[in-house]
């Protein structure tokens, strides 16, 4: 079995990145998705947040690129808790809340520094192989 998400939406702040004790990197962000819709002539905007887990050289690239405000496409897997569901919590005010995380296989950058996405895409970085890399 397989799924993959798509998401595109700004970063919440700075991406922050680790090395676990056998030197593999890992780069953990937020990023923020807004759905725009109107009701009864009223305008409205959805945000949802998703913790967002890059791994390896991937990891190490995306912390040397990506800034609070980027707007990006990232493409990955949800990472689920052990019974395969969202991992969920309770707030500090005792409501339910639920976590969204997202195991990162490519980012594309859709503006170059914070803010909109008016500017020039950039390229984006994946863990798959680059064509000369692949041996057939």
């Amino acid at each position: 079995m397989y799924h993959k998400v798509t998401i595109i939406g700004n970063l919440g702040g700075d991406p922050e990145l680790r090395y676990l004790a056998g030197g593999m990197a890992v780069c953990d962000f937020k990023v923020a998705a807004n759905k725009k819709y109107k009701k009864d002539g009223e305008s409205f905007t959805e945000t949802v947040w998703f913790k967002c887990t890059a791994w390896g050289k991937l990891a190490e690239t995306l912390n040397e690129y990506l800034n609070k405000g980027r707007l990006v496409y990232i493409e990955g897997t949800i990472k689920p808790n052990e019974s395969g569901h969202p991992r969920t919590f309770e707030l500090k005010d005792g409501t339910a809340a639920a976590s969204y995380e997202i195991t990162v296989n490519e980012c594309k950058f859709l503006s170059k520094g914070t803010g909109g996405g008016d500017e020039e895409p950039t390229p984006g970085f994946s863990e798959k192989p680059q064509s000369d890399e692949i041996p057939f």
